[in-house]
């Protein structure tokens, strides 16, 4: 692609486009050798201008991912090379530098926001002690100065107690979290060229909203370039200046983010964007006849100690659930949404019996409290669970077949035979063939292995099914054939879902009923009419406005802020759950305080 010239505004002439800061002509990317090389991606150009937001979009297996690791000289050994093209940084052919060069350069002059934050962390050191490693390894400073970077980094991310979290393990916490630690090393630093691998995929519509802001505002002070890999289009919507739609490795449409949201010229464009839940697209859902709760819960709270002192005594208390109570109907959705932290998949655990809890819970008229070891296991017969990432859900060494039997096999249903009509009559309804019963979970792509888990939540006829994020990290047109095939099965079967989420968009399509968490507590509740067509709460309309839209004729100026100290969910030993309060003081602020 060649650049324009830039208008000169003060004369009206044309004035010298600006020299790129990254150019990359040709690229490709190869696997295999001689008859057995094939492109992944081909032929692939563009520039990156300074200040300037680049978007690859496309689905997963494009080479959005690739393109961005090549440029990183971080492709995987053995696996993809590089077979021809050129990479560019400020004049400085980057395809020829020794690795030693490449170090240099990478993290300094290009850093890189990976994807999958719990991979990329170091699971032995803590937090603070891998940013200023970072840090130290590209400035010249003390250790005491290293450290005070990496705590304005964190904060400037909006991770709560940052002091506390630079001593925390990547394990300690939550997956919005350990992105938002990703995010704050890569920006550090300050690079020139920041590549963002899919950077808010875990992030709550909030958090999402800060970084992206916290993005523009580093490019207006320091003239960063960004690279943004994303499959959210309205993330593209709010961010890009241009936008590459990348399919089979190839780039089928490029060009200004406006005119190819307003008129694309590819159909696979098209049936992306079309694809794009959007506010607004729910309200019209009729108002479904009240039903008997399949699932009720009161007064549930849920506590976790934090140990210290030479013998490992408990200190204090980490009050993650404070005290909510709800119900879930049957045949029908309620979504709990809130930001990272909020208590939303502990409390989806608590109801499956994974964590200790207090309080009242019953699931299709059976109490959960003071069960025998079978009376428990007949409870979870009743409730399953879709997690999020659906290949760390699956064991690795069984067939899809056999896993999605299993739990058939464990509370002894039917014969071998049956079992495998059972699971061959489940991979049909979930749009799977039956011959991929016999395939292991790496051989099927991501929506594919979603699909299995939800075969296998079938598989036993629950009452209740509690779907954790269960497609936030899928590609906008899976997505949308999972969210189809959920409603589909719950008109068939009467299944009731409590539907948990971060995005404000697919929550309003598919909920019947919406309740709002912050801090372990529910702060509104209401049909998804209700809570999207008239939210009462402030933290409500926050989370509403975070919402980027998918048009970028429509990008926000800004959104409302939480200022304050956040309040903490440490607790002394005993302490009740405390009520907070989130006051709006004008000019889009919120003050929290407990």
């Amino acid at each position: 692609m060649t650049m324009m010239p830039a208008m000169d505004r003060e004369v009206g002439t044309l004035a010298p486009a600006p020299e790129p800061v990254l150019s990359v002509r040709d690229l490709t990317i190869s696997v295999g050798q001689g008859a057995q090389r094939r492109a992944l991606v081909e032929a692939l150009s563009f520039d990156l201008a300074p200040g300037e937001t680049l978007c690859i979009a496309g689905e997963s297996g494009s080479g959005k991912s690739l393109t961005s690791l090549a440029v990183m000289g971080l492709l995987p050994k053995p696996g993809p090379v590089v077979s021809g093209g050129s990479i560019r940084l400020a004049g400085e052919e980057l395809m020829t530098l020794p690795e030693r060069g490449m170090r240099r350069v990478r993290g300094d002059r290009i850093a890189m926001i990976f994807q999958e934050p719990m991979t990329s962390l170091n699971p032995v050191l803590t937090v603070g002690r891998q940013i200023t490693e970072a840090i130290e390894a590209h400035r010249d400073v003390s250790a005491r100065e290293a450290r005070q970077l990496a705590l304005e980094a964190l904060e400037a991310v909006r991770i709560p107690e940052a002091e506390r979290r630079m001593g925390q393990h990547p394990h300690e916490l939550s997956g919005g979290m350990r992105q938002r630690v990703m995010i704050a090393m890569a920006l550090a630093l300050e690079p020139d060229v920041l590549i963002a691998d899919e950077p808010t995929t875990a992030l709550d519509v909030t958090i999402q909203a800060q970084v992206l802001g916290l993005l523009k505002e580093i490019q207006a002070t320091r003239g960063t370039s960004l690279i943004l890999i994303t499959h959210d289009m309205g993330v593209v919507a709010e961010m890009a200046d241009r936008v590459i739609v990348m399919r089979g490795g190839r780039a089928v449409e490029d060009g200004a983010v406006a005119p190819i949201f307003a008129a694309p010229r590819e159909d696979y464009t098209k049936a992306l964007l079309a694809a794009v839940p959007r506010m607004g697209d729910g309200r019209g859902r009729a108002a479904s006849a009240p039903t008997r709760p399949v699932a009720e819960i009161r007064d549930l709270a849920v506590r976790f100690p934090l140990k210290g002192g030479f013998f490992g005594r408990p200190v204090a208390e980490v009050h993650a659930v404070a005290g909510i109570s709800f119900e879930v109907p049957a045949g029908a959705t309620l979504s709990l949404v809130g930001e990272s932290g909020c208590g939303k998949s502990t409390t989806a655990k608590a109801i499956a019996g994974l964590v200790p809890y207090e309080g009242r819970l019953s699931v299709a008229g059976r109490s959960g409290e003071g069960l025998s070891v079978p009376e428990r296991k007949a409870l979870r017969r009743d409730v399953q669970m879709i997690f999020q990432d659906p290949f760390a859900s699956l064991d690795p060494r069984y067939r899809a077949g056999d896993l999605v039997a299993e739990p058939m096999a464990i509370h002894g249903i039917g014969s071998a035979r049956e079992r495998e009509e059972r699971v061959a009559a489940l991979f049909e309804r979930v749009g799977l063939q039956a011959d991929a019963m016999r395939r292991y979970p790496h051989q099927f792509s991501g929506g594919q292995r979603q699909r299995i888990c939800i075969a296998r939540a079938l598989a036993l006829r629950p009452k209740l099914i509690i779907a954790d994020e269960s497609v936030s990290a899928l590609d906008v047109s899976v997505q949308k054939r999972v969210l189809e095939l959920l409603r589909e099965l719950q008109d068939e079967f009467g299944i009731a879902y409590l539907f948990i989420s971060h995005d404000m968009a697919v929550v309003e399509n598919i909920s019947d009923r919406v309740a709002v968490m912050y801090l372990g507590q529910i702060v509104e509740t209401g049909t998804a009419a209700q809570v999207f067509g008239d939210p009462r709460h402030p933290y409500t309309r926050r989370l509403i406005d975070a919402v980027p839209v998918p048009d970028p004729a429509r990008r926000r100026a800004g959104f409302s802020r939480l200022t304050g100290e956040i309040p903490s969910a440490v607790r002394p030993l005993g302490d009740p759950p405390t009520r907070l309060t989130l006051q709006d003081v004008g000019d889009g602020h919120l003050v929290a305080s407990s």
